[in-house]
């Protein structure tokens, strides 16, 4: 296994505005410094990291700082994060050209995975049709990923139509994207995730790991929330998946380089206990 951490937490996760009145600009963004992420990343004994679309935009006109800054502290971009509502037939060909920007960004900065999520819950309701949207729309994903070369995930998440198990199962039927569980939206969504990985293992293709305190929902560092963490890895290994971990904390109230070493100490014991 190769351990990454996610930028998110220097600066949390916001918006590009713009998108308020052009779908086809709404990036996500970490509202920190990339080049301050990359270092304390590295800094802290991590060997990859996974950036939203939006950080790298900023960075299209002048590549070589970032590519510069990989080169410089060993720090490989594992996958870009984008996503988008996919249910609105009318805004999806906007958010598809978004994605294909997603997807020349991920190429201009050396990753090899895309990660979406997404599936927009309606004001008036969710509709079966919205699943079968959302699926097909995962599938063109997986497509543009692949006329890329990069390998697209779908990660379920809080807010999305895709929150509860039995969500994942009515989308999981409907497209053939892989499978990016991200452990703490699993659980807060009513899940166990290490049953969830087992069940869809021949389809998991990247993984997100964060805990989660389940009474208030607070996403916490690894080992500082109530996940079967240990489980969990043990069944990522039972699904032969020998690759990227992504370690993800949305924010953290302290240094976020102190929060991601305290990731990488406990998953280093639970993959050193395993081992043993």
């Amino acid at each position: 296994m190769r351990l990454a951490y996610h930028s998110i937490t220097w600066g949390g996760v916001i918006g590009a505005p713009q998108g308020v009145t052009s779908i086809k600009d709404l990036y996500y963004l970490s509202n920190g410094s990339l080049e301050a992420a990359v270092q304390d990343i590295a800094a802290a004994g991590y060997q990859g990291t996974e950036v939203f679309d939006g950080n790298l935009a900023a960075f299209a006109d002048r590549p070589e700082v970032l590519t510069d800054l990989f080169a410089a502290t060993g720090v490989e971009l594992v996958s870009v994060y984008t996503g988008a509502n996919f249910v609105y037939a009318d805004v999806l060909p906007d958010e598809m050209h978004r994605i294909r920007s997603a997807c020349e960004l991920a190429v201009t900065f050396g990753a090899s995975r895309l990660v979406v999520g997404g599936g927009a819950r309606r004001a008036s309701g969710t509709t079966a049709e919205d699943y079968d949207r959302l699926g097909a729309a995962l599938d063109a994903v997986a497509d543009l990923a692949g006329e890329h070369g990069l390998d697209a995930s779908y990660h379920p998440h809080l807010s999305t139509i895709v929150e509860s198990p039995d969500e994942l199962d009515r989308l999981m039927q409907r497209t053939r994207i892989g499978f990016c569980p991200d452990t703490a939206h699993l659980a807060a969504g009513g899940g166990d995730p290490a049953e969830l990985i087992r069940r869809y293992a021949d389809r998991l293709r990247h993984v997100h790991l964060k805990d989660v305190a389940l009474e208030t929902l607070q996403f916490l560092p690894l080992g500082q929330g109530d996940l079967d963490l240990v489980d969990i890895v043990r069944a990522v290994r039972e699904a032969n998946y020998d690759s990227w971990l992504v370690v993800e904390l949305d924010s953290y109230d302290g240094d976020p380089r102190e929060a991601a070493e305290i990731s990488r100490a406990h998953l280093t014991q639970i993959l050193d206990d395993l081992d043993a």
